[in-house]
């Protein structure tokens, strides 16, 4: 998103010094905040200058911690402070990643903050977005997390955050290296923890409440958001998590995340004694060694990397055998797309026009769960004899990917009881009707972005109301931590007996175990969280 000038020439309305000094933190003073022409911030590092869109205070490239360059592989620590005031103007740097789109760098513990008001004690709902890209790619900065919007239309802060990715959030050298790496395996799930720490402090300045902090995000943000749910270190630090089309129902075991550091460190041709070499090598070199292809997928993909069980700071499986304790008390909206996979493999023309007899190949790459092809096409053509071979193939990759994972996420919160909601997004966008509701449709719409470019909705009347629909469900579950409004039918909770499942589509609708018959039809092979062994 680009500033304009008039935007930077909105003035700072100093608050009076009183009750300015009451909101502050410890460590800030009213005296050190002077009005410019600029929203001025002052958070534990120093000063912030952001800028107005309108309306909106813009904060961007926040620093919650220091450099990770030389701390790699390490727990984040506090940010340095700096002098005078510092522009937060411009998104900081992703995370180090293969094929990144935008400047990366090992100092990427940056945070974007959008609030209607700057220290005005009005304690509006925080909504902390953690961004997809499973936990390898991708970061807080894209135009569709652009917190506006939700801002304008919810009166709340927004926060999206950068953290460390793939070898340099996951890799698990506990095993191999000196003992200050024993929580090597999940450094990039306490950035998120200290972030969240961050936003805490910080909650006042922004207008915002430290004790209404609702974490969402879609893909890899809702797994990291599981995760956290199991994470001691992120007790009490939000209060209501809403998962997109993203689960985290076991993580990898420690045999085989060292095991996967063990690839990674071969392909860098070191031994297990050379560990400490991994510490100053090249980004670039890291990351090429992590291409390795993955020992436990059929299809030919790179190293899984993601969170682990490593006793430490993550001491169970965030979502089995049971939905984590610390967390029973949490609202959560668990929610995926009808057409997932049509986001990765409906690029390929020939996935749309498959044959009976080319399916059961195709299928048997691309499925996750370890049946027999020519089993699962024949309960999907008694399940549904009008599908194509195509359909089969989308509807069955589908099914046994991320959805499975919702349906043990919903089950174990279901059996705990804790309040959880379910949706499914069956609307397609009318500008790319053929790729169904895919994966990532949803963010534009509950970010209330149609208006971007990347969005690939459209700005019809459709669109904008499914957008409505979607970004009232989330302020209304951030503010009340129930996420029912006047635009949807009763959304009621989730339970065994009904499994009740609120559609968005044309026309909203509650239903009762939707896609019913191809949830028995998988329960009948264990569900395995993909990098688990």
């Amino acid at each position: 998103m680009s500033t304009t000038d008039s935007g930077r020439r909105d003035f700072l309305r100093a608050t009076a010094g009183t009750m300015l000094a009451s909101a502050l933190p410890a460590w800030a003073s009213a005296a050190s905040i002077d009005a410019s022409e600029s929203p001025l911030a002052r958070v534990r590092g120093g000063q912030l200058r952001g800028y107005r869109e309108r309306g909106v205070a813009v904060f961007k490239g926040i620093p919650y911690g220091a450099d990770t360059t030389h701390q790699r592989f390490l727990p984040p620590r506090i940010e340095l402070p700096w002098q005078g005031v510092r522009d937060a103007l411009a998104y900081g740097p992703a995370s180090p990643q293969p094929k990144a789109d935008e400047a990366s760098s090992e100092d990427c513990l940056r945070l974007n903050v959008w609030t209607p008001g700057l220290r005005d004690g009005r304690k509006r709902p925080i909504l902390f977005y953690i961004h997809g890209g499973a936990y390898n790619n991708g970061s807080g900065s894209s135009p569709l997390y652009d917190g506006t919007n939700l801002c304008r239309r919810g009166d709340v802060v927004v926060v999206t955050v950068n953290h460390r990715l793939n070898a340099f959030g996951y890799l698990y050298l506990a095993p191999f290296g000196a003992p200050d790496l024993a929580d090597a395996g999940n450094v990039g799930q306490l950035d998120l923890v200290q972030a969240l720490q961050w936003v805490h402090a910080h909650a006042a300045e922004f207008g915002g409440d430290a004790g209404n902090v609702t974490v969402f995000g879609q893909s890899g943000g809702g797994a990291k958001i599981a995760t956290l749910m199991a994470m001691p270190a992120a007790r009490g630090l939000f209060h209501r998590a809403w998962t997109m089309s993203g689960q985290q129902v076991t993580a990898c075991g420690p045999r085989a995340a060292a095991q996967r550091a063990a690839m990674v460190l071969d392909a860098l041709k070191l031994t297990p004694a050379q560990v400490d070499r991994v510490r100053t090598l090249p980004a670039a070199d890291l990351i090429a060694a992590a291409q390795v292809r993955d020992p436990s997928r059929a299809e030919d993909t790179a190293l899984y990397l993601g969170p682990v069980l490593d006793s430490r700071s993550l001491p169970r499986h965030p979502f089995w055998p049971d939905a984590p304790a610390q967390s029973a008390g949490i609202p959560l909206v668990i929610g995926n797309t009808h057409d997932e996979t049509r986001a990765f493999l409906g690029h390929d023309a020939k996935n749309f026009a498959l044959t009976w007899e080319e399916l059961p190949a195709r299928l048997e790459k691309q499925q996750y769960v370890d049946l027999s092809p020519q089993v699962v096409i024949a309960e999907y053509r008694r399940l549904y004899p009008q599908y194509t071979p195509s359909d089969v193939f989308f509807a069955a990759t589908t099914a046994g990917r991320s959805w499975r994972g919702a349906v043990e996420e919903l089950e174990a919160r279901a059996r705990q009881p804790s309040p959880t909601w379910a949706y499914q997004l069956d609307w397609a966008s009318p500008l790319q009707p053929q790729l169904g509701a895919y994966h990532t449709l949803d963010i534009p719409l509950v970010f209330d972005n149609i208006d971007r470019a990347e969005a690939r909705t459209g700005q019809g009347e459709e669109a904008k109301a499914m957008a409505a629909r979607m970004s009232e469900a989330l302020l209304a579950f951030a503010r009340h931590g129930d996420p029912n409004h006047a635009g949807l039918p009763r959304w009621e909770r989730y339970d065994l007996a009904r499994r009740q499942t609120l559609l968005f589509d044309r026309t909203p609708s509650l239903a009762d175990d939707p896609r019913g018959g191809e949830r028995r039809f998988y329960a009948q092979v264990p569900f395995i969280q993909r990098g688990t062994f």
